[in-house]
């Protein structure tokens, strides 16, 4: 059992991007999903399946984007809350990510949202990842 399914889910990406692989599989729960739909809505990866096993627990297969020379989308996907350290922001705490060119994720009362759309509508809550 993973103790920080985020930061599982962040590493097998990374990994993958630096293996070259088109898709990778994590293991699916509630906030890996938001995550996974965030980064598809701002263009990090191509989409994302939901796959039922036959056990427990299900599994998403991420579909990773390349560019057209074959180098990747996501330059950097850090982890920035921790099991051992969580980090709170307000909205207007919001890291700015590259300028706007990046997106910080972030898991709120109405689910994981983007800074973007946590400015949008005014809420805050614990910063889970920072891509770019």
């Amino acid at each position: 059992m993973h103790a920080d399914p985020i930061a599982d889910m962040l590493t097998r990406i990374r990994n993958a991007l630096g293996a070259k692989k088109t898709e990778v599989n994590v293991r699916a729960s509630h906030v890996c999903e938001g995550v996974a739909k965030a980064l598809h809505e701002q263009g990090f990866i191509e989409g994302y399946d939901r796959i039922a096993t036959g056990v427990k627990q299900d599994l998403l297969r991420i579909r990773l984007k390349y560019g057209p020379h074959g180098d990747t989308v996501i330059h950097q996907i850090t982890r920035c809350s921790k099991p051992s350290r969580r980090v709170y922001c307000g909205v207007g705490e919001l890291p700015q990510v590259m300028g706007g060119m990046g997106v910080a994720i972030v898991s709120t009362s109405k689910g994981v949202l983007t800074d973007q759309e946590c400015r949008h509508q005014k809420i805050g809550g614990e910063l889970l990842c920072t891509v770019s």
